[in-house]
């Protein structure tokens, strides 16, 4: 589960670390007289950011700063109007309803911050970097010695000799040292509690000097979250963050039916039982020359219900011209599977091929259900294997 970055803020702000005054707008009146309250408490520039779950703001023109009532209004009004497209978004790009309106500070050096969970050393892991602000991402690739990484404790979590040795490598001094470090602390405390997979500050920023903060101020002024939405049960709080208009519509329709959808850019719908089977077979999919449209996993015991719905939230997809059913029977035994799928073919009504392939408890009953609906499904081809299957679904769209 993701959510968006004043509601991160937040989570900071609550942890102890320092985040500039801010607050979400929803309409550009309330843009405005958010921006005017920060002008009268001394702000000379307001930033204007987007809230979507998508990155590229920025460049997409969806992150303004600026210096007036005017040009907040200017701000908000395009943002709230336009789609946002970054090379996140995609081309259809995302409709922006809400707005972070917060005071713009000066910058004297950008850091990059995350604590994510390494599944290789089995621990949470602190990254760091002098190169905040920027695709780290291409910042790892590019330049490795660039990335500081420190594994955590299991169990005692971030220790604080590490941190200041974080913050010795990226070349703090003075104040900025106890700063950076109580930051780090605190963000590795966060992490743990509200069962993130990962924190993310970017930038990590350090202000100018000044006579109240001679070695300036560290402060974090953007974030990111994302949950382990098995955890989601326990932190009330991190669930009333949940914003459903960011979630893609389909996806969201299978998860009320719970089924692991994800859509995909081919025309092979895939319709599995088992996250690590479906990804086996959109990979055979790809090897035989097709293209998936989408990763659906309906669990380890579907319901006629489920298995129905599933066949309605792949055949709404216009692109899918075919669909490859692969099912291993285990717990969900294969002749009961077989009598649901010919059930919801039935009621859903098939025009485009259908590849069956059922393995497991049970096969044999299974093939003789699907063998007796044939006449009734024109469309339903059944397959001995998954290379079989993938070769008869490839075939069959190729050929439409």
């Amino acid at each position: 589960m993701k959510i968006h970055e004043y509601q991160a803020r937040q989570l900071l702000a609550d942890a102890g670390i320092a985040v500039p005054e801010g607050h979400v707008a929803e309409t550009v009146e309330q843009a405005v007289d958010t921006a005017r309250a920060i002008f009268d408490e001394g702000a000379s520039q307001v930033v204007v950011k987007a809230q979507v779950h998508a990155g590229g703001r920025g460049k997409a023109g969806f992150v303004k700063v600026v210096d007036s009532i005017d040009s907040v209004k200017e701000a908000a009004t395009f943002m709230l109007t336009n789609k946002m497209v970054s090379v996140q978004t995609g081309p259809e790009g995302l409709e922006v309803s809400r707005l972070l309106v917060a005071a713009a500070v000066d910058i004297d050096r950008e850091l990059y911050l995350a604590i994510t969970t390494d599944r290789s050393k089995r621990t949470n892991t602190l990254i760091a970097s002098a190169e905040g602000g920027v695709d780290i991402e291409t910042t790892a690739h590019e330049r490795p010695d660039a990335i500081i990484k420190m594994p955590s404790h299991p169990v005692d979590g971030l220790q604080p000799w590490q941190a200041r040795q974080i913050a010795f490598d990226l070349g703090l001094k003075g104040k900025q040292i106890s700063q950076a470090v109580k930051i780090m602390l605190n963000l590795s405390k966060l992490q743990v509690s509200s069962d993130a997979s990962l924190v993310e500050i970017n930038p990590l920023i350090i202000t100018p000097p000044t006579e109240e903060h001679p070695d300036g101020q560290v402060m974090a002024i953007d974030a990111k979250f994302d949950f382990d939405d098995n955890a989601i049960y326990r932190q009330k709080k991190i669930q009333a963050f949940y914003d459903p208009t960011e979630e893609d519509p389909e996806e969201l329709r299978a998860s009320k039916a719970g089924l692991n959808f994800v859509a995909l850019d081919g025309n092979i719908g895939c319709l599995v039982n088992g996250a690590g089977l479906a990804m086996s077979t959109m990979d055979i999919i790809k090897l035989h020359g097709g293209d998936p449209a989408n990763f659906l996993d309906v669990g380890g015991d579907a319901s006629l219900e489920a298995i129905t719905e599933a066949f309605r939230i792949i055949l709404g997809e216009e692109k899918v011209q075919g669909v490859l059913v692969n099912i291993f029977g285990g717990i969900m035994q294969c002749d009961r599977v077989a009598s649901a799928i010919v059930s919801a073919a039935k009621e859903v009504g098939f025009t485009v091929p259908l590849v069956v392939r059922l393995e497991g408890t049970n096969v044999e009953a299974a093939r003789d259900i699907l063998q007796q609906a044939q006449g009734e499904l024109p469309t339903m081809q059944t397959a001995d294997d998954l290379g079989d299957a993938a070769r008869k679904v490839t075939a069959a769209v190729t050929a439409a």
